[in-house]
């Protein structure tokens, strides 16, 4: 640990400019980087004085291939994004943050127990994170910390799985020697936001932020969920991943997304199990008459983008292992075709009129032509859309796609090799 003024220092003085360089990747983020932690140290100072310090980051995430398969136990593939959480902290007797401006109540360790006025807040996902930590045998202590984001909420990249990742990634640097393994933080992180902060959510944001890089992630097991990280350098793909938010709202979509597990499991109850994953797909096409009279069209159709979409993740991980970029582009692709053709969750068939995410596809395809593949990105019927576009043609894609959807709506990201870590 540093005084905070001192860490300042070197950062104007580019002691840090290789590490930055690393975890930022793209040369427009890594300039920006310094100023941003100066700004981030500052505020601690503020706060609470110009104490040692240790500073952490966590990444956003995008999910790259696997759309809609988690809740019934599939397969996915999600990349670390170089868009993070940065935390200044030092140690202290009890958990006390201010993220972006945002003061969250003191967090005592006298007490971990869940909260009911906690649920569904930043309290309780830190409350949830040192209790799980404790019960697992980690140590754990207080800290004080300044976050600053720049994850894009309501986009897709898993801003609330990174802070929750942060809070785990602290712990392991305060107080465990930075020993806790990745894939357990992750595992932290989505039992506080089941149990403590009220969501049912799966583990693939977590782990994506956590473990860093590419992960490939099979549910088959969901209570020993098998993470592999998929040790490529994407960056010699000479591809960018960029997001464009279609300002469409989730509002009123509730409904929408529930009914794509809630007709996946009545296939799959149909064949007397909880989740599609465990049914043979033969004795689903075996009976697929009887099927279909049970559970309708749609249905149906969603389990064939299930049954599909899982080996289509086995594919994407083997040709990147192959560095075949070639067929790895031409699985998101496919991906994205059965999201909209047989999953339908690219428009709310309540809002026809209202195909925002539709018309950004479109558009796309246009403008990349040979130069990227686009798809829908996360859960759906509204938000962002996905496009693995080249280097060299992404200024381009930016300039035209935000002509429609207006200026800053595309965001270009690198993938990241790391996932929650100590800078500096």
């Amino acid at each position: 640990m540093k005084k905070a003024s001192l860490v300042i220092k070197e950062i104007q003085e580019g002691t840090y400019n290789d590490v930055l360089k690393e975890v930022y990747i793209d040369e427009s983020r890594i300039e920006k980087q310094p100023q941003r932690y100066v700004a981030a140290i500052e505020k601690f100072i503020s706060l609470y004085g110009d104490q040692e310090i240790e500073i952490y980051s966590t990444p956003g995430r995008s999910e790259v291939s696997g759309n809609h398969t988690d809740h019934q136990n599939g397969e996915v593939l999600a990349a670390a994004i170089n868009l993070d959480i940065i935390a200044v902290v030092s140690k202290n007797d009890v958990v006390k943050v201010l993220s972006d401006d945002y003061d969250l109540k003191p967090i005592s360790l006298d007490d971990l127990s869940k909260k009911e006025d906690e649920v569904g807040t930043s309290e309780g996902l830190m409350r949830g994170v040192l209790a799980r930590f404790k019960e697992l045998g980690y140590a754990i202590g207080g800290f004080n910390a300044y976050m600053t984001s720049d994850v894009l909420q309501g986009s897709g990249l898993s801003s609330s799985a990174a802070f929750e990742v942060m809070i785990g990634t602290i712990l392991s640097g305060l107080y465990n020697e930075m020993k806790v393994d990745p894939v357990v933080i992750g595992q932290v992180g989505q039992y506080s936001e089941n149990v403590y902060f009220g969501k049912p959510c799966g583990l693939m944001d977590q782990s994506a932020c956590s473990v860093g890089s590419l992960i490939h992630i099979d549910f088959k097991d969901n209570s020993k969920p098998v993470v592999e990280k998929v040790d490529v350098e994407f960056s010699s793909f000479k591809h960018s991943l960029c997001i464009v938010d279609v300002h469409a709202s989730h509002a009123d979509l509730t409904d929408d997304y529930a009914a794509v597990p809630y007709e996946m499991k009545k296939v799959a109850q149909f064949f007397g199990k909880e989740f599609l994953r465990e049914v043979d797909e033969k004795d689903f096409y075996n009976q697929l008459v009887a099927v279909r009279k049970e559970v309708g069209d749609r249905a149906i159709l969603r389990a064939i983008h299930l049954f599909n979409e899982n080996k289509r993740v086995e594919k994407a991980v083997s040709s990147l292992k192959n560095n075949d970029f070639d067929t790895f582009k031409q699985v998101i692709k496919d991906s994205g075709d059965s999201s909209y053709k047989y999953l339908q969750n690219v428009y709310s068939n309540k809002y026809p009129d209202n195909q925002a995410v539709s018309l950004a596809l479109a558009l796309s395809e246009g403008i990349l032509e040979n130069h990227g593949v686009c798809r829908v990105h996360g859960g759906g019927f509204a938000g962002t859309i996905q496009a693995f576009v080249e280097d060299e043609y992404v200024d381009h894609y930016k300039e035209e796609i935000e002509k429609y959807f207006g200026e800053g709506s595309c965001h270009v990201l690198k993938v990241r090799k790391f996932g929650g870590m100590k800078v500096l």
